[in-house]
């Protein structure tokens, strides 16, 4: 075949450093403005970003190329040195871990609305149980010893 084609949308899920509330509403934009620039950067189109005070929604389509560790890895590390130098916000870091999941074309609209819907989501449903669903709906194994 003499060109490539591809269709590659990922939901990336990652919390703040063991979950503390560090995402504070009043700089909380401008982070998932962020995050979005530096999918940009790398040659990605971010969909959608959202989040709440302990972790983010990030829904983008990726090229071939591009390896899943490495655009966490670069996601985090970028966006912990903004938080520090732009917000100081110095004790700012995310979790270790992270959740990347495909997303059909066709279900793109649902995920964006379920990332724009953060804020009311979770007055009703913890970060837990919202994340262990994502996994089971993904059918991901996990032991929840080592999911916190």
């Amino acid at each position: 075949m003499p060109s490539t084609h591809s269709s590659l949308h990922y939901h990336f899920v990652f919390s703040t450093k063991n979950r503390r509330p560090y995402i504070l509403r009043d700089w909380r934009e401008r982070l998932h403005n962020y995050l979005g620039a530096i999918i940009r950067n790398i040659d990605g189109i971010p969909l959608e970003t959202g989040g709440v005070r302990d972790h983010v929604h990030l829904l983008a389509t990726l090229r071939p190329v591009h390896r899943v560790c490495d655009v966490l890895r670069e996601l985090k590390r970028s966006s912990s040195s903004w938080a520090h130098d732009e917000i100081r916000r110095r004790n700012f870091g995310w979790q270790e871990g992270y959740c990347a999941c495909s997303v059909s074309r066709s279900k793109i609209p649902s995920v964006i609305r379920y990332i724009r819907n953060q804020e009311e989501h979770h007055r009703q449903r913890s970060f837990k149980d919202e994340y262990k669903d994502l996994l089971e709906k993904h059918g991901l194994d996990f032991d929840e010893k080592y999911l916190w």
